[in-house]
This record gives C-alpha cells, sequence and structure tokens, in this order.
C-alpha cells in the first residue's frame, strides 16, 4: 500500500513532467525556470522529509540531500552524451537531472535507461507514422558508418549530424515515458530492472 505522504513528491514530479511536456511539444524547448524548480523541489524534499527508501519507495522517505545531488549528477550524465552528439537538447538533459533530485542515483539510472528506449520507441513509430523509416535508416547508418571510419583512421570518432534531418523530437516526451514507465513498474507491479 502506497504511503499516503508520498503523494506530494508524486504530485511535483507529475507537474515537472506534464508541463515539460506540453513547452516542449509546443516549442520544443524546455524552460530553464521550470528545470531549476524541479531541482529545487527534488533536492528540498530529499533534505527535508523523513528518511527512508526514497520518495517513491517503501518505507517512503528521502534519500538525504546527497543522494539527491548524486541523482542529479546521474540524470545530467546519462543524457550528456547524446547532447554532445546533437541528438537531444540541454533542456532534455537538465529536465533528467532535475528528475535524478527527486529519485537518487539508482533510480534515476533506471529511469534514464527507460528513457532512452520510450526514446528510441518514439523516434521509431513518429518515423513511421511520418513515412520516413527508410530515411531514418539510412541516416543512422550513415552516421555510424562515418563514426567508425573517422576511428579506424584514427580520427576522431564523433557522430556527425545527417545531411538530410528527419526532424526533431520532443523529447520530454521519452523521458516522461520512460520515468512514468520505471516508476510504475518498479514500485506497482514488482518488476525489478536494474
Amino acid at each position: 500500500m502506497m504511503d499516503v505522504r508520498s503523494a506530494v513528491p508524486a504530485l511535483l514530479l507529475a507537474i515537472l513532467l506534464a508541463w515539460a511536456v506540453a513547452t516542449d511539444v509546443r516549442s520544443r524547448r524546455i524552460p530553464n525556470q521550470l528545470v531549476l524548480a524541479g531541482l529545487l523541489a527534488g533536492l528540498a524534499l530529499q533534505a527535508t522529509v523523513t528518511p527512508g527508501a526514497g520518495l517513491f519507495s517503501e518505507p517512503f522517505g528521502a534519500l538525504g540531500f546527497l543522494k539527491g545531488l548524486a541523482g542529479m549528477a546521474l540524470g545530467l550524465l546519462l543524457l550528456l552524451p547524446m547532447y554532445a552528439l546533437g541528438a537531444m537538447g540541454a533542456g532534455d538533459v537538465k529536465l533528467m537531472a532535475a528528475i535524478g533530485a527527486f529519485l537518487g542515483p539508482l533510480d534515476t539510472l533506471g529511469a534514464g535507461l527507460s528513457s532512452v528506449l520510450a526514446g528510441g520507441v518514439l523516434a521509431l513509430l513518429v518515423a513511421l507514422f511520418q513515412g520516413s523509416l527508410r530515411k531514418v535508416a539510412g541516416n543512422v547508418k550513415l552516421m555510424v558508418l562515418g563514426s567508425v571510419l573517422r576511428g579506424l583512421a584514427g580520427g576522431s570518432a564523433r557522430v556527425d549530424a545527417p545531411v538530410t534531418a528527419t526532424g526533431q523530437l520532443p523529447y520530454a516526451v521519452a523521458i516522461a515515458t520512460g520515468t512514468v514507465a520505471y516508476l510504475l513498474s518498479t514500485r506497482y507491479f514488482g518488476w525489478s530492472m536494474l
């Protein structure tokens, strides 16, 4: 049975995710003020709520300020490579850091991996719906092949953006979906992802 006190963190995280999705879908941006508010809320909860197994775990309670910071740092580090490759925006990376402040390091890893998986599924569904799946597959092939060949030749193995882009995804949708799916599957259905 879920502790009633956990409704506050769940509500705050739900508002953060819903607002991020709405702004990302509308403008392809996630406002820094939203991310900052999420970071502060997550860290404040971790610092002030009675200690326990986590804000979304049984027994309900905070992991502590330092574990909130560790979750924030891990959330940032998980998606930073995708930002460096140009696969997502800085707002997406910062959103995952804010989620990390709520979840702590272990659950941030699970939510981050679930978000990347959800992003792949979202990208495939959008490409299929738009009729650009072949173009997406061709872009991926050229990007990976170019990176591998440059690396083998002793150059930088960076992944270049495709010449013909297939569009931008509102990645906050994938982050929200992955995070919620992870929390629901591990907390309410008892699945272990890590």
